[in-house]
């Protein structure tokens, strides 16, 4: 949700298309550095999250910032960005901030993994005493992108020196781009064994529910409204109902208006998929 207008008026417009969970940037997500909140901000955002009606609020990192990036003046912004953003976070008291891995810009896996994993630590070790976690993101690897693979984001997990820091987000549209193909059940608790046998499943916190408009495999990262893309409604039925991830937040990354038209149509057409939970009544038992 848009930020515009002040932080808070994110969760009045979620509030305003009956939303569960909403996401946000923590500040301009194109620029490296943000004002701090001032108080009444920050009260204002409490009076709001105090209403009630959401299951989750989370932020997102700015796209700037790149961990695996080579030493350079980017670099050294893009790790006092997210510093500061994960300090702007804590003062709204999220419990996460969703954050893509990096881009190698062509020095190779290895090496892009080694400044991501050598960024975190630098990162989490001068915000240790915030609760904030860092919720990385699958890419579909675009470019030089890392975080593809899960197995990036396992030897990310393996090397931080306080990974309790670290969660995973997962983008369905992310997934399928990279070469995961989640379209029916069977595809979709494939991946989700590997991502226990190597990253645990307890690891999720969040998804990002976006259908794909690029196909398997392709690895290019272009989002599309829930059952217009290459993923297709059938995909999400599966996804939607799994009873592992019943109470975690999801959030949808797809094109909309300021009218939000897109988010309510793409709403609906999710919530429509979900089973409902019949409570099974207590066997009877004779006198």
């Amino acid at each position: 949700m848009s930020t515009s207008g002040g932080v808070w008026t994110a969760l009045q417009r979620g509030r305003s298309i009956n939303c569960e969970a909403v996401q946000i940037f923590v500040k301009n997500n194109m620029q490296w550095a943000g004002k701090p909140f001032s108080k009444e901000t920050r009260q204002l955002f409490a009076k709001e999250l105090k209403r009630g009606a959401f299951s989750c609020v989370f932020g997102h990192a700015g796209y700037l910032i790149n961990l695996g990036a080579p030493p350079s003046p980017n670099r050294d912004r893009s790790i006092q960005s997210l510093i500061q953003e994960i300090q702007l976070a804590a003062d709204l008291h999220l419990p996460f901030l969703v954050l893509h891995p990096g881009a190698h810009l062509g020095a190779g896996e290895k090496a892009g993994l080694r400044r991501i994993i050598a960024g975190l630590n630098e990162v989490l070790l001068k915000t240790g005493n915030s609760g904030v976690r860092i919720a990385l993101e699958n890419t579909a690897g675009q470019g030089t992108c890392l975080g593809n693979r899960f197995e990036h984001l396992a030897l990310i997990f393996d090397r931080v020196k306080t990974p309790e820091r670290l969660g995973i987000c997962l983008d369905t549209a992310h997934l399928f781009a990279a070469g995961y193909d989640i379209r029916n059940p069977q595809g979709w608790d494939e991946c989700m064994r590997l991502i226990d046998s190597l990253l645990g499943i307890r690891s999720i916190v969040a998804f990002h529910l976006n259908d794909s408009k690029t196909d398997l495999g392709s690895r290019v990262d272009r989002h599309a409204h829930i059952g217009w893309g290459k993923l297709g409604t059938r995909a999400f039925r599966h996804i939607v109902n799994d009873p592992r991830f019943r109470t975690h937040p999801a959030c949808l990354e797809t094109p909309k208006g300021k009218d939000l038209k897109e988010d309510v149509q793409n709403l609906a057409r999710l919530r429509s998929l979900v089973v409902k939970q019949i409570k099974k009544a207590a066997p009877l038992r004779a006198a």
